[in-house]
């Protein structure tokens, strides 16, 4: 069977490093190449982040860094969810910077796509500045993507804005760019990372598991993305999971955009669940998760992070 290739864009982050691992230790997925983009803390620290992950998971991935701040808004920070440097909590070695290439990320995602024997997807679980750029600069790299699956966006409410998540409100015009770009896109949101839940027990289990397990509850005591005693949400995993178990999701065909003027909405998803809009999908959306099966899959990756 033919590996899974994929790119991931991504701004580690605790959330960032569980999903990173799983699909770094899967054996149906092949990581071309792992792209770095400020969000979640600055540019500097993720690819940072990125290079301690690789050197810890013993991972030779070429790792390219991109954009350091959003197109157009001021730059956003959640270094209160993830500690200042983004993985705080563990003490890694210090990286090499072998596996990080001169080339700038978009340009590295063009070589990458257009000289893939197989169809590309892009995973997203950042800010998506970096696949705005591509898709604007190289526009003949469209016809090589599967699919674009970003962690994102909200159904309902936000925990950037009133109404808005995250890695959209880091970066709307990207979202925009990205949302109208004819690519086939998933999202999954930020209902469905307030579902995938970790509870203490689970940190427990992992914390035993392996070496990486142990890290990984190291860094659990630090996240803020929740808490150990009423869960921690592993809002990143949940591309990963989609891309390897998407029979873990209900899902539905829809026009999405992002609001970009509102005055209290700005960075806001809008998905046109009962066609008010009147206009063709454009997305695949996550609507729900199965959380026992979504745990069960979560625990088991983890488990099997081992050479």
């Amino acid at each position: 069977m033919v590996k899974k290739q994929v790119i991931i864009d991504t701004d580690p982050g605790i959330d960032d490093a569980v999903a990173l691992a799983i699909a770094l230790y899967s054996e149906d997925i092949e990581v071309k190449l792992i792209t770095t983009v400020a969000g979640n803390v600055g540019l500097d620290y993720v690819t940072q982040n990125a290079l301690k992950l690789l050197q810890f998971f013993n991972k030779d991935v070429p790792v390219a860094k991109g954009l350091d701040a959003p197109l157009i808004k001021e730059i956003i920070n959640a270094g209160a969810i993830h500690g200042e440097t983004g993985m705080e909590g563990y003490t890694f070695e210090e990286p090499t910077e072998r596996l990080l290439l001169k080339e700038h990320a978009v340009n590295a995602m063009r070589e990458t796509i257009l000289t893939s024997q197989e169809p590309i997807t892009i995973v997203g679980i950042g800010p998506l500045t970096n696949i705005a750029m591509l898709l604007k600069m190289y526009p003949e790299t469209k016809t090589k993507m599967k699919e674009i699956i970003f962690m994102g966006g909200s159904l309902t409410r936000g925990n950037s804005g009133v109404m808005s998540e995250y890695n959209i409100d880091f970066d709307p015009e990207a979202a925009k760019i990205v949302f109208d770009s004819g690519v086939p896109i998933v999202m999954v949101g930020l209902d469905l990372g307030l579902k995938a839940l970790i509870l203490l027990e689970d940190s427990m289990k992992i914390k035993e598991m392996n070496k990486i397990g142990e890290m990984f509850y190291q860094l659990f005591k630090r996240y803020r993305g929740g808490s150990m005693q009423t869960g921690l949400t592993m809002y990143d995993s949940t591309a990963i999971a989609y891309l390897l178990r998407p029979d873990l999701f209900e899902v539905v065909e829809a026009f999405m955009d992002v609001e970009l003027n509102g005055r209290y909405t700005t960075g806001a998803t809008i998905v046109d669940l009962k066609g008010f809009l009147k206009k063709e999908a454009n997305a695949t959306v996550c609507l729900d998760i199965d959380q026992d099966a979504f745990k069960k899959w979560f625990l088991t990756s983890i488990e099997h992070c081992v050479d």
